[in-house]
């Protein structure tokens, strides 16, 4: 959960996951819905598969225990170099290379590293530089160490190289300007057209089958936008992307939806539907209560 999110923003998720899943076994045995119902909202939805199947060869493989080894960690569905190694380093002591965002700074300026973090050779060159500097035992602390360095002192803008503990030998001149990465892609804008369709208190509503929202629910997407003025209109990013979703009125019978279903309010909370087409439902459902309140006899 904690990648590519906040952990203000993760504690909640984490608190509700661990009480409907708090084994390998339960996680494993429960539905793919069930699953990102939990998840919505914290989106990069492929972790909460990978997670699923994971617990799922956990259990097969393993009888539930996760095995304490980093190459048979590394073997579970979408767990790679770093997830696997901060799962030996934190939760069986294992001292083994770790690189995240924080420490691969702490690194980058202590080893003065010029090439870009984010390319093959900066990625060799910041891991070599992980396992140079690692302990014969105690990992948990160790990696912990180098991530408190990178988020309390050695932060991205005006490190306090004074109060470093490492400062002695650190051999950057330039703190700030490390570490390098490659110029950011630029951003490509994108349009979401979309309908609103009511059955009186139903809303039809599509299972997404793409890569990227399997599984989840989205409002019936359009080819394109109609000439007249959207009901709702919002944007979200993801990646380097940023999608303009704009919702227009349908007319219930104008088309038949593949995998499309009728959803009751009542049904909204417990499906798994992507946060952006959740907050525009809201807001038109909003928008459909205080009309009907001005307009009882509509």
């Amino acid at each position: 959960m904690l990648q590519q999110t906040q952990v203000t923003t993760v504690i909640p998720y984490f608190e509700r996951w661990m009480q409907r899943f708090p084994d390998f076994i339960t996680l494993a045995s429960s539905s793919e819905s069930d699953v990102l119902s939990l998840w919505q909202g914290l989106g990069y939805y492929s972790r909460a598969r990978n997670l699923h199947r994971a617990a799922q060869a956990v259990v097969d493989r393993y009888a539930g225990t996760l095995p304490d080894e980093l190459e048979a960690i590394s073997t579970l569905p979408g767990v790679g170099r770093y997830t696997a190694a901060a799962i030996a380093s934190f939760a069986f002591d294992r001292a083994v290379p770790t690189v995240d965002g924080n420490i691969a700074r702490v690194l980058a300026r202590l080893f003065d590293l010029q090439e870009p973090i984010d390319t093959a050779r900066g990625q060799a060159a910041i891991w070599q530089a992980a396992a140079a500097l690692l302990p014969e035992k105690s990992g948990s602390l160790y990696t912990s160490a180098l991530m408190e360095l990178g988020a309390l002192l050695c932060t991205p803008r005006n490190p306090q190289c004074l109060l470093c503990p490492v400062r002695d030998f650190c051999t950057t001149d330039q703190p700030e300007s490390l570490p390098r990465k490659k110029p950011r892609a630029r951003t490509i804008q994108l349009e979401e057209p979309c309908l609103w369709i009511q059955r009186g208190d139903l809303i039809l509503l599509q299972q997404q089958t793409g890569k990227r929202w399997k599984g989840l629910w989205k409002l019936p997407r359009l080819e394109t936008a109609p000439e007249s003025a959207p009901l709702h209109e919002s944007t979200y990013p993801f990646t380097n992307h940023r999608v303009n979703l704009r919702v227009f009125q349908g007319v219930d019978g104008d088309a038949a939806w593949p995998a499309s279903r009728w959803i009751s309010p009542a049904e909204l909370e417990d499906l798994p539907i992507t946060a952006p087409h959740r907050r525009a439902i809201r807001a038109l459902l909003s928008r459909t209560t205080s009309t009907t309140k001005r307009n009882p006899d509509a």
